[in-house]
């Protein structure tokens, strides 16, 4: 074994073993956070080409399934479900694998497959990467951590069933402002809605790329149904919207910027939020503005109440 391949299994031991046990101790948003950054790193590993990593493609493969279970985990602890899909006792199962990569040969215990194309950030996460230089005006020379393979977007969700009593939203994305809007290839935006730790609140749905470019503007008008009831949504939550783009000289899709919604701003309606500078803060402690220009995202909000 090199002193490169140790050296890379030591750290995902110790991620590993950090984010079981604040699982374990129900320190759900660490464990989240600890998860999140290691399938990060180790879809990073899969995804690498070959002269460049110290693994073999199978054990890439094994390592990209790993970092599917790291994210099943994670999502089971994000649900609102009180049935877990993917149990700690399960996860806990391939720590001994991924520690023996090197020599791991049996089927793999669980039956998932290598999702490359969905690269996961967790909050913070941003500060121990390299970023990109950053093209906006203005930049504050990082650029962003959100690249990932391209993919072809389109990930909208029905309307969730009425509830008496209970109010569900409609978000009409119409048109985000940008200097560059007619540069921008296949963009589309991804919607989330985060508690005010920046944990997910309900499933990300991803709009089908825009429908039109002109002048200044990106047309969407593509509706999202968020997946909880109004009254349902933790104090402090917000909607998130980031824009993405294709970037065909280095082959990845980027987040370009960000824009969000707090509670109070949920009401019938036009409304324009400002746009923010990536990396995307979930937290909301470090917004910095994408431009002085009066460029906004544009919206349209329908509530439905029994």
């Amino acid at each position: 074994m090199s002193e490169a391949a140790r050296s890379l299994l030591q750290r995902w031991g110790a991620s590993f073993r950090k984010g079981t046990d604040f699982d374990s101790w129900g320190q759900l948003v660490e464990a989240i956070d600890e998860y999140q950054i290691l399938a990060r790193h180790l879809q990073k590993e899969a995804q690498s080409q070959h002269n460049n990593s110290e693994f073999t493609e199978d054990q890439k493969k094994t390592i990209a399934k790993i970092a599917t279970c790291l994210e099943l985990r994670s999502a089971a602890l994000q649900s609102t479900q009180s049935q877990e899909e993917f149990k700690l006792e399960d996860l806990k199962k391939l720590e001994p694998i991924l520690k023996n990569i090197l020599t791991y040969n049996k089927e793999f215990p669980f039956d998932v497959q290598p999702v490359p194309l969905r690269k996961i950030l967790a909050p913070g996460e941003e500060e121990n990467l390299e970023f990109e230089e950053d093209d906006e005006e203005g930049g504050a020379g990082a650029g962003s951590p959100d690249s990932f393979p391209a993919r072809v977007p389109g990930t909208l969700l029905p309307r969730l069933p009425s509830e008496p009593g209970m109010t569900l939203l409609t978000i009409k994305i119409e048109k985000i402002g940008l200097k560059d809007a007619g540069q921008c290839i296949d963009p589309y935006i991804t919607v989330s809605v985060k508690d005010v730790n920046g944990v997910d609140l309900t499933p990300v749905q991803d709009t089908p790329v825009a429908s039109r470019k002109e002048d200044t503007y990106v047309h969407f008008n593509v509706d999202i149904e968020i997946q909880k009831h109004v009254e349902k949504l933790t104090k402090g939550a917000a909607i998130f919207f980031e824009f993405k783009h294709y970037k065909p000289k280095k082959r990845f899709t980027s987040t370009k910027c960000f824009a969000f919604m707090e509670m109070d701003e949920i009401k019938p309606g036009t409304i324009v939020i400002e746009l923010y500078k990536k990396p995307t803060d979930f937290k909301r402690k470090k917004l910095q503005l994408l431009t002085k220009k009066p460029l906004y995202l544009h919206l349209h909000q329908t509530l439905h109440k029994e």
